[in-house]
């Protein structure tokens, strides 16, 4: 394999013996080497193999402790054949960097609301249930106190992985979506809008969860028969701009927008609405 280009000591972009770009971790992988030069095989850890976007992955990569790499290949690996499941290689950097920014608002004194907690021990109760004893393994190899409310989120990770349901080009192109729709929001409703609050996390959840339905060719149907019209009635710029999020999921992902989804999109649009009212 040959060295493509060095982000730290312990991460490089490659190439392989099949001509693919992939990212390479391992103690000192990167010490001393150069583009061009050969890898030092003894140092390889781990291999990941990017379906796109390599130089992102070996970025983000770079900028976990390789502690936690290694230590999320272990649990979260766990976690996973508990579900009967096989361990996706890149689901590792996911949840790895998950749990390091996690440790970070940990620091900082900061604590992540994830709100969906009865969605999740509805629609996904096996997966909340290992992800609350991951939190607490994590817990004690960390020596830490994670809230337990980082078990939703890991619940969405095994689901994810368990399912093989996204790669990370998927996640990074649902992220770059995500981000479009949030710039819908701000033209329509101007500065007062917030991206980095709670109700703009749990909008942008609930969107990962409407893109994993879609890619499993699922949608909600019948399930707020009446509430539509009720939006629409005490909510019409809700209602304006979730007709207009869901014109641009449409045209990014290929298929009709159920109304019913629609009718969920406007509920979030709403209460970001609401929370922007002057009190």
């Amino acid at each position: 394999m040959e060295i493509l280009r060095v982000f730290n000591n312990n991460v490089v972009l490659a190439r392989d013996e099949l001509g693919r770009e992939v990212v390479l971790t391992g103690r000192g992988v990167g010490y001393q080497v150069r583009r061009g030069e050969a890898v030092d095989r003894a140092r390889v850890a781990r291999v990941f193999v990017p379906a796109g976007n390599p130089g992102s992955v070996a970025r983000l990569l770079a900028e976990i402790p390789s502690e936690y790499v290694e230590l999320v290949a272990e649990l979260f690996g766990d976690a996973v054949r508990a579900l009967n499941a096989t361990l996706p290689p890149l689901s590792i950097i996911a949840v790895a960097d998950h749990v390091h920014q996690a440790l970070l608002r940990l620091e900082r004194g900061e604590v992540m609301e994830y709100p969906m907690r009865s969605e999740v021990a509805h629609l996904h109760p096996d997966e909340l249930r290992v992800a609350e004893s991951l939190v607490e393994r994590l817990n004690a190899r960390l020596h830490v106190s994670l809230p337990a409310g980082e078990a939703i989120a890991l619940a969405m990770h095994l689901f994810h992985a368990a399912t093989g349901s996204a790669t990370m080009e998927q996640t990074f192109q649902q992220s770059a979506l995500i981000r479009q729709i949030f710039t819908l929001v701000a033209e329509h409703f101007g500065p007062s809008f917030d991206a980095d609050s709670i109700d703009a996390a749990r909008f942008a959840t609930h969107l990962r969860y409407f893109f994993a339905r879609a890619r499993n060719g699922l949608q909600l149907e019948g399930e707020a028969p009446g509430v539509g019209s009720i939006l629409r009635d005490k909510y019409p710029q809700s209602y304006q701009l979730a007709e207009r999020i869901r014109a641009l999921l449409e045209l990014r992902l290929a298929h009709p927008v159920s109304e019913d989804e629609v009718v969920y999109i406007t509920m979030h649009v709403a209460r970001l609405q609401h929370a922007m009212r002057p009190c």
